[in-house]
């Protein structure tokens, strides 16, 4: 079942974008395979395996692959897959023999997908780095936070998830696309700073125009502007607003009974503190659930500020199926939607099981083989 139901794909196991990619491509019917370390790595954050959300949907398989029959088990897989995934620094599949020219020569039309922060090749690309550093360099850090105050870190969505595990995703769904035509692989060099620094473009195109400034929390979009904002509520919890087209602008207004002819012009940059001000003090009045009900629902382009519990229980979210819960683990709903492939619900994170994992890629001679000749590492997967 879904969209990518017949595709198979080899994941080198990793963390951050790596996981994340191949989620998503199992969320929509990919079979995934997922190759792990036989001991943990030091990411050091200790909690069971179920908890560890990014490896729902496929199995598991713990391998030593620095052992030569480990080795060759993997290349056998690799062998009967249309995707690799691997997240490593640049050099190191290569150094274990299972980088893009070993893996294509046995398996011509592999695409090879590789995800690292600063990409393959430059000044940079051995060195460590994490998501904060990657959206530093390309501009992104340094516009998000308020006036006066230090860029703020905005979690690791931006280059671990959106720049590096979307921007993967997309380049080998479009690879092996490509494969399909023409029957070659190939590799897709997906650096986190490339994926990062295409999520700019719009702003580049503003910086250029001179609509936007480089000094943070003073343009539209930064929290510069009083109708594009986050406001605190007489509960001390939060409400946004984001009415940036003039009508919705008015509608805003006269939902919070301010006459707009009170206000200087919407647009009006030097009067936005002042305007901001008048704001928080008409939200400060009411609690957020009495905000919700006089404007949830409107054009004023309105939405409570939830918490991930909150989120998971809002009407909305509920009536959309946003969340699902797997294990008794409430978490985000495979997506997006499709009107006739639908994928089916997700398995949750797996232990390493070398007979499930291995079920669809070889004949139960061949794992029997290998159970014999002591391949698999261990036979449950230390967290």
């Amino acid at each position: 079942m879904g969209p990518l139901a017949g595709i198979k794909v080899v994941e080198l196991a990793g963390i951050g974008p790596g996981p994340m990619c191949a989620m998503l491509l199992a969320d929509l019917g990919a079979e995934v395979l997922r190759i792990d370390r036989p001991e943990p790595g030091d990411l050091g954050i200790p909690r069971e395996r179920r908890f560890d959300l990014l490896l729902r949907g496929r199995r598991a398989l713990a391998l030593d692959l620095k052992k030569e029959a480990a080795k060759a088990l993997a290349l056998r897989l690799i062998d009967r897959a249309d995707g690799l995934i691997e997240g490593y620094r640049p050099g190191v599949t290569e150094r274990l023999g299972l980088g893009p020219d070993a893996c294509l020569a046995r398996n011509p039309r592999l695409v090879y997908g590789r995800v690292t922060g600063w990409g393959q090749e430059g000044p940079l690309a051995q060195a460590a780095g994490h998501d904060l550093n990657y959206i530093a360099l390309v501009g992104a850090l340094h516009a998000i936070g308020r006036h006066g105050q230090p860029p703020t870190p905005p979690l690791n969505l931006l280059a671990d998830f959106a720049g590096g595990a979307l921007w993967l995703a997309f380049g080998l769904v479009c690879g092996i696309l490509e494969a399909k035509r023409s029957g070659q692989g190939q590799v897709v060099d997906a650096a986190m700073i490339d994926g990062t620094a295409a999520l700019m473009t719009a702003f580049h195109g503003m910086i250029a125009s001179g609509f936007s400034r480089h000094e943070r929390g003073t343009n539209f979009n930064d929290s510069g502007a009083h109708f594009y904002e986050v406001y605190e509520c007489k509960d001390r919890r939060w409400v946004s607003v984001c009415a940036i087209e003039r009508r919705f602008y008015a509608e805003l207004l006269r939902r919070l009974d301010i006459d707009p002819q009170s206000l200087p012009p919407q647009m009006e940059r030097e009067h936005w503190p002042a305007a901001k001000a008048r704001l928080a003090a008409v939200f400060r009045t009411k609690t957020r659930d009495e905000w919700c009900a006089l404007l949830e629902g409107t054009d004023a382009c309105f939405a409570p500020v939830l918490t991930t519990d909150e989120a998971a229980r809002h009407p909305h979210n509920r009536a959309r199926g946003t969340y699902i819960e797997l294990d008794g683990i409430v978490q985000p709903a495979p997506g997006p939607r499709f009107s006739r492939s639908a994928p089916e619900t997700p398995i949750p994170p797996q232990e390493s099981d070398p007979e499930a994992a291995l079920a669809g890629w070889l004949d139960p001679a061949e794992i029997a083989a290998a159970r014999t000749a002591g391949i698999f590492s261990n036979e449950t997967a230390r967290q």
